[in-house]
């Protein structure tokens, strides 16, 4: 089943990165971080990346890929059926976005699409409008229950990603990291409570930080997270406030700190704008710098839309070219 057009987000896109942020962000790129698999030696422009132990094996975690990375799309700019054409292939990963209370974010027919055709979804909840306390008190149980039961009775696993980006603009939960963390605890608990061990938890911060604390300060702890996960855009320069970032600055200021989790780590958003450099070169980046920087990236998301910036993969010839390149290379599982 083809669902054209695809359910937008309702959180916004960060609308302001000031030009200080960036040079952070490039500036954070000189700092030691673990890193569980690295073992190819980094250029010399860049700062290495140490190796460090890890408490368990990301490879052991439910859905993490024998070899390379997962590649997951959200389909914005087109059906399903022309994308998959468009860009060669089949990703592996379908990402959606659903209301907390509003929408049946399990049992929904794109979910049910997707397992079919042999996708795994990655269930996006947005809890709008939602009081945290209202979640840790219980009044959402029956919901929950019901949603746990449904996703156990599909037997197969998928990616749940409640309320991503706590970090950033949207603040869910008022920016209030305790709050957050409880609310997530209690989700997770009642759906192993009931036994829907199949759900995949993903746990995805903004890669920059807004107003409130930082964003390992929502972590909900190692038992509750089996995958940790990123979302971090290229906003290019059609902004003079704005920088053009590489694949790698974009995501160097967080990884390290996921990567000390030793868990297998998500790109649940990405994507990267045409204006201030290559969008082509930025593409083509990502395979050798997930190969030598950042090992534990086991799934990539591209956010194809024309929204805040051209998103998509449509938006020059060359950008096309180099997606349906890396979509297509072995890394990337096709």
């Amino acid at each position: 089943m083809n669902i054209d057009p695809e359910q937008w987000p309702t959180r916004s896109r960060r609308s302001v990165r000031t030009v200080a942020v960036a040079l952070l962000l490039t500036a954070a790129t000189a700092v030691t971080v673990t890193n569980a698999f690295a073992s190819t030696t980094t250029p010399a422009a860049k700062a290495p990346i140490a190796k460090a132990p890890i408490a368990k094996a990301a490879s052991a975690v439910a859905l993490v890929p024998a070899q390379g990375a997962l590649l997951g799309h959200y389909y914005g700019n087109g059906t399903i059926a022309a994308t998959d054409a468009r860009i060669g292939r089949k990703p592996t990963i379908h990402l959606t976005y659903y209301d907390f209370k509003g929408d049946d974010w399990v049992k929904s027919s794109v979910n049910t699409s997707d397992f079919a055709s042999g996708r795994i979804p990655l269930v996006n909840v947005e809890p709008n409008n939602i009081n945290f306390t209202d979640i840790i008190n219980g009044k959402y149980d029956a919901m929950l229950k019901k949603r746990a039961d449904d996703a156990k009775a599909i037997g197969k696993q998928f990616f749940v990603d409640f309320a991503a980006e706590m970090n950033g603009d949207e603040g869910w939960g008022g920016h209030n990291a305790a709050k957050y963390i409880a609310a997530w605890r209690h989700l997770h608990d009642i759906f192993v409570a009931r036994g829907a061990t199949n759900v995949v938890w993903a746990w995805c911060p903004n890669n920059e930080d807004a107003e409130g604390p930082a964003a390992m300060s929502y972590y909900p702890g190692d038992q509750y997270v089996d995958w940790t996960g990123i979302d971090g855009y290229n906003w290019g320069t059609s902004d003079p406030d704005f920088e053009w970032q590489t694949f790698r600055q974009v995501f160097a200021g967080l990884y390290p700190k996921l990567a000390g989790k030793g868990k297998p780590i998500i790109i649940a958003e990405m994507a990267s704008d045409e204006a201030g450099g290559s969008k082509a070169t930025w593409i083509n980046d990502i395979i050798p710098t997930l190969k030598n920087d950042y090992p534990l990236i086991k799934a990539i998301v591209w956010f194809d839309v024309d929204k805040e910036r051209h998103w998509q993969i449509t938006s020059s010839g060359s950008t096309l070219t180099a997606y349906q390149r890396m979509a297509k290379d072995p890394f990337m599982n096709p």
